[in-house]
């Protein structure tokens, strides 16, 4: 083995998992790809199903397991909110608005980190503080570019369209005036993950008096920004 570590057992049950990284399969496929004896490459998938980390799909092959995607997930966060401190603090400064970041749970959407306005009138959403996924820019984000069945769910109630999300996907942002809170606009674009999936979104809110009735001309590129070096951060492994 080139990459020995020193400890058998996990270079071993390294190599069945990169042999699963290109697709389902079999023992027999398995014992190809790794070069371990027959008895050895089950006995390690098998105990690596037992974790969760490998799993059999409907024929029966071995396939990655959700305990992959359990891990990946987390240590994206960790990432995420690693960074989301300066770049919300940077984005605060340059806008003169309160900055959020949201991630949607179920049917709603969390703020996860925040750098709020220092003085005067604000827009102030706790970290932790859990709200609608049915109106505000930063909802409209983590619901457009979602699968047709989950979107068309999420419309249902909501206080924007499925024209105004189609928008949302065509220009890459989005903003609310008085949707979610009556006086409060906001201004949010899409934080990717490395499959360029929509993970988090990236705000800024404030009273419509200092943001005016189009948000986006103001605040757009700066909030787009943002999302793109929080985007960036997600895409750099370790």
């Amino acid at each position: 083995m080139d990459n020995s570590s020193g400890v058998g057992v996990l270079d071993k049950a390294a190599l069945v998992l990169g042999a699963l990284e290109s697709g389902p399969a079999t023992l027999a496929g398995l014992v190809s790809a790794t070069g371990l004896a027959r008895p050895t490459a089950h006995r390690l998938a098998v105990a690596l199903e037992h974790h969760r980390m490998v799993a059999r799909d409907m024929q029966g092959r071995f396939i990655l397991g959700p305990r992959l995607s359990e891990l990946a997930a987390a240590a994206g966060e960790d990432r995420l909110l690693a960074t989301a401190g300066p770049v919300l603090t940077h984005l605060r400064d340059v806008t003169g608005e309160s900055a959020q970041l949201y991630r949607r749970q179920g049917d709603m959407r969390i703020c996860v980190a925040a750098a709020e306005r220092l003085s005067g009138l604000r827009d102030t959403v706790p970290v932790g503080s859990t709200l609608t996924m049915k109106a505000g820019s930063s909802a409209q984000i983590l619901m457009a570019w979602e699968e047709p069945e989950r979107l068309h769910r999420g419309l249902q109630g909501a206080r924007f369209t499925a024209t105004a999300l189609s928008g949302v996907r065509r220009r890459g942002w989005a903003q609310s005036i008085g949707e979610r809170e009556p006086g409060v606009a906001s201004v949010s674009a899409p934080v990717r993950g490395p499959s360029n999936r929509v993970v988090a979104a990236v705000s800024v809110s404030g009273p419509i008096e200092r943001l005016s009735r189009h948000p986006g001309r103001m605040h757009a590129q700066a909030v787009i920004d943002a999302a793109g070096r929080l985007s960036e951060a997600l895409r750099r492994t370790g």
